[in-house]
């Protein structure tokens, strides 16, 4: 039987605001034994009178990173966890965490490509450990990032993805916003469906691997339509989460 993986406390080195409403978080981890893009980490956090709650977030930093993990948390209206990372921790703040968790939803450099992945608002956030992964490892592994967000100032990474994608070195991020766009928006205007999945997949091909992360209903929408578009079901991986994740 396997050993439960340990609680560790982290020290918050780092915080920075990525849209009005989500924050990233460094947690230094001396402890920490490295992680693999896709993975997750537990929270826990305890009050003085013992009460305690944990949750789970995705791993945003790459697995290069040595000692220390991000945490991108979307603040979610009546949580009980999310809103107390936005609104009391601050540098210098521990909490417990363990990990690293899950080993379905990774991808690794040894894994290879062409790489699409789909991402809906804060479900962005294992697939960017996998970019991260990729540019840091000097990989020219052709990848295309579809990402639906609601409003262009709720582009979670936006500056960091523009930035990646203009190193020309066969990553591209195409968005669609489904709720407003600015003027002079190039972008898709919709919510991911069969038509604009298959337009980004065509220069990949139907061997391409593929993960899909955000709310339930675009996940299944995505991985379906995939299907149907010729992707083999095994090489279509998908995490998601409901509506009262914080």
């Amino acid at each position: 039987m396997a050993n439960p993986i340990a609680w560790q406390l982290a020290t918050v080195v780092a915080i920075r605001d990525e849209t009005p409403s989500v924050r990233s978080f460094t947690l230094g981890l001396p402890g920490w034994p490295g992680h693999r893009s896709g993975q997750h980490v537990d929270v826990r956090l305890t009050a003085e009178d013992g009460y305690s709650v944990e949750r789970s977030y995705s791993i945003a930093s790459e697995p290069e990173r040595e000692g220390e993990v991000d945490i991108t948390v979307e603040q979610i209206p009546g949580g009980e966890v999310s809103p107390f990372l936005h609104e009391v921790v601050v540098v210098g703040d521990r909490f417990e965490v363990r990990g690293p968790i899950g080993g379905y939803f990774v991808w690794q450099a040894a894994l290879g490509g062409p790489l699409l992945l789909v991402a809906g608002g804060s479900g962005v956030v294992p697939l960017m450990a996998m970019i991260r992964h990729r540019h840091r490892a000097g990989l020219e592994v052709p990848t295309r990032l579809l990402f639906s967000s609601r409003h262009a100032d709720e582009i979670i990474f936006r500056d960091e993805l523009d930035e990646l994608a203009s190193a020309e070195d066969g990553f591209e991020v195409i968005h669609t916003l489904t709720r407003s766009r600015p003027s002079g928006w190039s972008g898709y205007d919709r919510r991911i469906d069969q038509r604009m999945l298959g337009e980004v997949l065509e220069p990949l091909g139907v061997g391409a691997r593929v993960y899909i992360c955000g709310p339930t209903a675009l996940v299944e929408v995505a991985a379906n339509a995939l299907v149907r578009l010729g992707v083999p079901p095994d090489r279509v991986r998908t995490e998601r989460f409901g509506p009262t994740g914080t």
